[in-house]
């Protein structure tokens, strides 16, 4: 379960912390209030391709992290001991990316790479976007 979200220098957002609770959490917002900027940031953690555009306008550099609650879960348990990094119940992954758009990427203060993180991510979150009921249409 996604317990909490930090955003540092990733757009227009400065300094972000979002906590999360137990069950269903909604993003809501009018447009322009950010909840895209959010997505990019929780992508960025997950594993999509980094990109300098998403660096704020003079920051050195930005980053994302997103701790987990994985007590319980063996699938992920499993997948720490493949990549060498001590099993937890908490789970933390971070994201960082500098000026020239290169990024590093974290699990629980262990370096990866973004090929783990995209792993992890794919045990963890689960995404539905306003339109993806129209994949259903498709042959």
């Amino acid at each position: 379960m996604l317990k909490h979200l930090a955003i540092r220098n990733i757009v227009l957002v400065e300094a972000a912390e979002i906590p999360f609770g137990a069950g269903l959490n909604v993003l809501t917002g009018e447009t322009g209030a950010g909840k895209s900027i959010l997505l990019d940031a929780m992508g960025l953690v997950f594993g999509d391709r980094s990109d300098a555009g998403l660096m704020r306008q003079g920051g050195e550099q930005a980053s994302v992290t997103a701790e987990f609650s994985v007590a319980g879960r063996r699938d992920v348990m499993a997948l720490l001991g493949e990549l060498g990094i001590a099993p937890d119940d908490q789970l933390i992954l971070r994201r960082t990316l500098d000026r020239s758009g290169k990024s590093r990427a974290f699990m629980n203060d262990t370096a990866v790479t973004v090929g783990a993180l995209k792993q992890m991510a794919a045990l963890l979150v689960e995404q539905h976007s306003q339109h993806d009921a129209r994949g259903v249409m498709d042959a």
